[in-house]
């Protein structure tokens, strides 16, 4: 695993001292990318700093984004956490160690893989945990079950630090680069355009098809020339259908 290849994204922090307590939970496990959404003058950079301590580097090369979309757009998989369910949510959940396993066999390629965390008090939304492509739930007593978010940070951090002592005695990973989300993103469109030219749905269905195979091409984590074959079926399914509708 590359520790260098993954980013912590922050959706939403509103409290500043947690931020540099999550800089220094980073920096604990060797992760060193940290993202923003949000504007930086809406933090106290002296709060950052106080809890920061020694990983005020990472507060100092922070990135800020103004969506979770754009924080993680060059990332081959975003993962985001939460500890609630619903039937607006996703049906699967990673534990933090599945997390950092499938981390690992994306990350001995370039790939960049991104943890997301939602609001101290809202945690994330279900149109944030909608923009990631993969969920992770920490278990917690129910009785008690909301993580501070640098507690948090650190749970994940060091699952992704310990994947990487079991796989640095030997290779892991893809062995390419997977595509990044808005590859995947550009992907996904083309294969709904292709699946609306047939007729696959008229009104309403596209946005359910747009979440599914965003979910599952995220996880595959193809390669350039796999997507790019997958984009050609559809084509070419689109096209027989329109060639058969013309000869009858």
């Amino acid at each position: 695993m590359k520790l260098e290849n993954i980013h912590i994204v922050l959706a939403r922090p509103e409290e500043s001292r947690n931020i540099g307590a999550a800089c220094r939970a980073m920096a604990n496990n060797g992760i060193k990318h940290l993202r923003i959404v949000g504007k930086r003058e809406d933090f106290d950079d002296e709060r950052v700093r106080i809890l920061a301590i020694h990983a005020v580097d990472l507060w100092d090369n922070c990135e800020f984004f103004s969506s979770i979309t754009e924080a993680v757009k060059d990332c081959s998989i975003a993962f985001g956490t939460t500890r609630r369910k619903g039937k607006k949510r996703r049906d699967t959940y990673y534990f933090p160690e599945e997390a950092a396993e499938k981390a690992d066999s994306l990350t001995s390629s370039d790939a960049k893989i991104a943890v997301v965390f939602g609001n101290e008090r809202t945690g994330l939304t279900d149109d944030e945990v909608n923009e990631c492509t993969g969920a992770v739930t920490i278990p917690s007593c129910p009785d008690f079950a909301s993580l501070n978010l640098s507690h948090a940070v650190q749970i994940i951090c060091y699952h992704m630090f310990r994947q990487n002592e079991k796989s640095s005695k030997g290779f892991s990973g893809s062995g390419f680069t997977p595509v990044s989300l808005s590859r995947i993103e550009s992907g996904v469109k083309s294969i709904t355009d292709d699946l609306q030219k047939i007729g696959f749905f008229k009104i309403t269905g596209r946005d359910d098809q747009e979440h599914f195979w965003k979910d599952i091409l995220s996880r595959a984590a193809l390669s350039e020339g796999e997507l790019k074959y997958l984009e050609k079926i559809f084509s070419k399914a689109s096209g027989l259908s329109s060639k058969q509708k013309t000869d009858d």
